[in-house]
């Protein structure tokens, strides 16, 4: 402890850790209990003085964190690194003290949660200002706190607990901050406690959350939910009592209880319905707890025998477990005055499970040699630490793998011997097939779903059947899979694979086919400008030829090109410290004129620019001025450069722009159709369309339609070529879109 710690005077503790005390008492030994209360009585010394935002004494905090362990009855090791979790940080209490008097194994869950809190959002002051890049920081620090847990998940219990308070206490934070953190708690720390399957710290995460980030719409079902109180419980209370008196009956012992809805689970309801809360049916619920698997499937039958049941309100989480490992029987009855009403039932030692989830292990561990359930859950975990070690792109590709292949929802297919295979909700066809083995994922050249052949973007359903087709003399992985406009894969994983399977090819090869690639790209969105060397700046590259490498190996995809180019433009729309710039004056084209007054401006029809173009002003006589792009033939040709003046992109974000398509194809009947609908599935609105059947038994398909900017164009694009007999679909420049249009 440091020097100015011992010098302070000592102050009885006005929160005396009775609760924590009594918590810890009903589960371990007397010996742990005291080593507990030293180990208050040491935090408490260590954090004398220090005052939380909201005002109350530091210690208030690691107490809360113990007591959030200790409701989940872990052992006594992690309840003690709780109390202490942030001596060393904050009272440089050194690491050494900790073992000394606490044993290696505490001072080692310190030490993981400490690293763990080490995240430099700002700069300190006084240092020398340098540029801090908040998303690969933070992406640094979810990475570095999976490879925690990997080593003990204990370290992340620790921090679940940390985070349950600091959003207890939220509202003492101003409130660009809490909404900063809510959003990160509900990304991050909420689906992971999902995913360790501890739903008792996970519907609260989600609701605090929510409660910031909505506050309206959380009052709103908040309001709604209490003037209808009453007249649930009463309902409940006679579900309860009639199933009190029949299952005695049947011979079955049975604990029931009603089941409270929380807010954030209700509004997702909502949403997915699109519904008012007052139109959900399964706001009422009663959960059933008995002995044996085998009496689950008996109260089911009775509940059905009593009330009928909703047609397709049924799930048998017994047999296919949820990714968590939750296991439970789901079903929705009409019961008393034809009121719908939730039932679940499983045995305690489920609802244990379902409740504590990976913290349950500390649980059932004395006398148990090896904890299968343990190990089920943390599975995937260790997997995802094998997948971290071949993901190349840093921190914030493993992050995102993190969130599209282990936190979103689940589905589950099976190959056709039977094995089952757990995939992100809205994975493929091929996603699957790289679930299988790399090596099959690479051969694959078809599948079969349910025994029907399918395209290999099929997105899979809960209980498929897939069957996977490779060819021995396949030349390995489409580029084509890597675009993701296309569709092809959905995980972050597969994605990787096939990155790395292009990775492995020639060098030379790959910058050349990444120049194609790109020039491609340029060209089918008639970027003239661009540079090379500025690109790949963008992108973190320092020469141009690792960049075009890049592209190669599919590692940058040239969509991306313009999804940057376009952000870029949104993020100097307003410079953080003033610039030396003339005023500029605002447009309803969204287009900024640099070094004049106030002028109307409008968009040359001749090349009709977008969002992520180079553009020039060109002032004319009585109507203000007009926008060219920097290429066009009408501007670079003038004469008279004093009336060419310096415009850029200003606030762009609700406005659309047209833009003319050409789409070149074999000829048939229907493509113009397909062409506009898909364009309809876009969203886009289509002012103009007209099309020219030539000799060759080709077609060219003109359309007209209204884009936010490049990025959302070169999506478009990128899909047309997608639609059958399409060979080519660019942007049409130089040409005003009515002439294109046919009108």
């Amino acid at each position: 402890m440091t020097v100015e710690a011992a010098d302070r005077p000592r102050q009885r503790s006005p929160l005396a850790p009775t609760a924590l005390l009594a918590q810890v008492a009903a589960y371990l030994s007397s010996a742990e209990v005291d080593a507990i209360r030293r180990a208050y009585e040491f935090a408490f010394e260590a954090h004398q003085g220090q005052m939380r935002e909201s005002g109350e004494p530091y210690i208030t905090h690691p107490l809360a964190v113990a007591e959030t362990l200790a409701e989940l009855r872990l052992d006594v090791n992690t309840v003690l690194a709780a109390l202490l979790h942030d001596v060393s940080e904050d009272c440089e209490v050194p690491l050494s003290e900790v073992e000394t008097r606490f044993g290696h194994e505490v001072s080692k869950l310190v030490d993981g949660v400490t690293k763990l809190s080490r995240v430099p959002w700002f700069q300190e002051e006084g240092a020398q200002p340098r540029p801090i890049d908040k998303q690969a920081i933070w992406a640094e620090s979810m990475r570095k706190m999976f490879l925690a847990m990997a080593d003990d998940v204990r370290v992340v219990l620790i921090k679940l607990a940390d985070r349950l308070h600091n959003m207890r206490t939220l509202d003492a934070r101003p409130v660009e901050k809490r909404r900063a953190v809510a959003r990160e708690t509900m990304d991050i720390y909420a689906p992971l406690a999902n995913r360790l399957g501890i739903w008792q710290i996970k519907w609260q995460l989600e609701d605090l959350s929510f409660r910031q980030l909505e506050p309206a719409t959380y009052k709103e079902i908040a309001g709604k939910l209490a003037s209808r109180r009453v007249q649930r419980e009463r309902l409940i209370e006679r579900a309860i009592e009639v199933l009190r008196a029949e299952l005695p009956r049947a011979g079955v012992q049975a604990e029931i209880s009603g089941r409270p809805k929380h807010i954030y689970s209700i509004y997702r309801k909502m949403k997915a319905r699109a519904t008012d809360v007052s139109q959900l049916y399964d706001l009422l619920a009663v959960r059933v707890l008995v002995d044996t698997k085998e009496a689950c499937y008996g109260v089911l039958g009775l509940v059905h025998a009593l009330w009928r049941p909703l047609p397709g309100q049924f799930d048998d989480y017994i047999a296919s477990p949820k990714e968590s490992g939750y296991q439970s029987l789901h079903t929705t009855v009409v019961a008393l005055d034809g009121q719908p009403l939730e039932i679940q039932i499983r045995t305690k030692e489920m609802h244990q499970l379902a409740e504590y989830g990976v913290a349950a292990h500390w649980r059932y561990k004395e006398g148990r040699p090896q904890d299968v359930r343990f190990d089920a859950k943390v599975a995937w975990l260790r997997q995802l630490m094998d997948w971290q070690k071949d993901v190349v792109g840093g921190a914030q590709a493993f992050v995102d793998s993190l969130t599209t292949d282990v936190f979103q929802d689940q589905v589950y297919a099976f190959t056709p011997k039977g094995e089952i295979k757990e995939m992100p909700a809205g994975a493929t066809a091929l996603d699957f097939a790289y679930r299988v083995h790399t090596e099959v994922g690479h051969k694959c050249v078809g599948a079969k779903v349910n025994g029907r052949m399918v395209p290999l973007d099929r997105r899979l359903q809960n209980g498929d059947i897939v069957e996977v087709i490779t060819a021995r003399g396949s030349k390995g992985p489409s580029r084509d899979w890597l675009n993701p406009n296309l569709g092809y894969l959905r995980t972050a994983n597969a994605r990787e694979k096939v990155r790395q399977w292009f990775r492995r090819q020639q060098r030379d090869e790959n910058v050349q086919r990444g120049r194609e690639l790109l020039d491609k790209e340029c060209k089918r969105l008639s970027l003239d400008s661009v540079k090379l060397d500025d690109v790949a700046q963008l992108f973190k590259y320092e020469r141009g030829d690792d960049f075009l490498a890049a592209i190669g190996y599919g590692d940058v995809h040239p969509h991306q090109v313009a999804m940057r180019i376009a952000s870029e433009l949104r993020e100097t729309e307003e410079p953080e410290t003033p610039t030396l710039r003339p005023a500029s004056a605002p447009s309803s084209a969204g287009v900024r004129v640099l070094g004049v007054g106030d002028l109307l401006t409008r968009l040359a029809r001749c090349c009709n620019p977008v969002p992520g173009d180079a553009i020039i002003g060109y002032i004319t006589r009585g109507k203000g001025v007009t926008v060219h792009r920097g290429d066009c033939s009408s501007v670079e040709h003038e004469q008279d450069k004093e009336r060419l003046v310096t415009v850029d992109w200003g606030r762009t974000e609700q406005q659309l722009f047209p833009v003319t398509l050409r789409v070149e194809a074999w000829d048939r009947v229907g493509l113009a159709r397909d062409v506009a609908a898909l364009l309809a599935d876009e969203g886009l609105s289509m002012t103009a369309q007209s099309a020219v059947v030539h000799k060759d038994q080709t077609a060219t398909v003109w359309a007209t339609v209204e884009v936010s900017g490049l990025d959302k164009l070169s999506r478009v694009l990128s899909r047309l070529e997608g639609v059958r007999d399409v060979f080519s679909a660019v942007r049409e420049v130089g040409k005003p879109a009515t002439l294109a249009g046919g009108r």
